[in-house]
């Protein structure tokens, strides 16, 4: 090989070294698979994702182990990619994953009030603890007594009573939700003031380090993001979470966890599907658009 050949080969060699590098250290790039975040992006779109938006994941973190340099958390808003929190194959590796893309609205120790199918609801956002005043019939009183006795409320004394005569007692949002359960639709307690969807519930997103206490509603996504990410032993007995074989009332993460949601509410690619996203899952934020078959959307800033 003469020396024109050399010096091709060398160029060569040094272009798909840069590409390689700027793929794995700086940028990468993805396919819009569908319309789940339309408007924000579009079917068939392609977008640079910058992997130091979070700082870089350090390649390879399932045989390395995870770490970040110069690492950051991930801000409400925040399109980003991430690899499939829950795929087939759970002895995948990470990296190997499929990549998903949606938008982060819940971050680690956010409490988000999520419906029966984990949607997001919104308006007030209550702490599980927080207390509201409910009214019911008052012909309806013994029927109370006894539910509060069986559930051990029986300290729960009449707040007041409506002008129409009805009861009012005071409940935090956990012991509506048992009351609730046990009045199997004898009658309804109504709340005196806004509420918003009494079908929505609290759900913490855990922090690293922090205890989220176990309730009915949240128990199995809980149990599943043990088994998942955290790697430990979990199961859903009646009403008990059980780790490593004993009961537990709390659970404290080892990880910083992500609530993602897609655009379109009927597109359920996001955390409805395979819950909390642990942060060793994020690549980066979605940066900008290079390819659109969109006028008007080559280059766009992605937010």
């Amino acid at each position: 090989m003469g020396k024109s050949g050399r010096w091709w080969v060398r160029t060569v060699g040094c272009i798909v070294l840069a590409v390689v590098l700027v793929r794995m250290l700086l940028v990468t790039t993805c396919v819009i698979p569908s319309s789940g975040m339309e408007n924000s992006l579009y079917k068939g779109e392609r977008i640079l994702v910058s992997k130091w938006s979070y700082g870089l994941r350090v390649p390879f973190p399932s045989v390395f182990g995870y770490r970040r340099i110069a690492a950051s958390a991930a801000e409400k808003g925040d399109i980003v990619l991430f690899n499939n929190p829950h795929p087939e194959n759970s002895e995948s590796r990470i990296e190997s994953r499929e990549l998903f893309i949606s938008r982060c609205v819940g971050l680690p120790g956010d409490t988000l009030m999520l419906d029966d199918d984990l949607a997001e609801v919104d308006g007030e956002v209550l702490s599980p603890d927080s207390k509201a005043l409910y009214s019911y019939p008052s012909e309806m009183e013994d029927v109370m007594l006894a539910l509060l006795a069986s559930l051990g409320l029986s300290g729960n004394t009449l707040a007041g009573y409506t002008s129409d005569g009805n009861y009012i007692r005071s409940f935090s949002h956990y012991e509506y939700y048992l009351v609730s359960q046990r009045l199997e639709g004898r009658f309804v307690l109504i709340p005196t003031m806004g509420r918003g969807s009494r079908n929505a519930h609290p759900f913490v997103v855990p922090e690293k380090g922090k205890p989220v206490r176990v309730y009915p509603w949240n128990i199995t996504l809980l149990c599943n993001t043990i088994v998942s990410h955290e790697h430990r032993r979990a199961k859903v007995s009646g009403d008990s979470l059980y780790v490593d074989g004993k009961p537990v009332e709390t659970f404290t993460f080892s990880k910083d966890y992500y609530w993602v949601a897609s655009n379109d509410p009927v597109n359920i690619c996001d955390s409805r599907l395979f819950g909390f996203v642990p942060e060793d899952h994020l690549i980066g934020k979605a940066w900008r658009v290079w390819y659109s078959p969109h006028k008007g959307r080559l280059f766009r800033r992605i937010e």
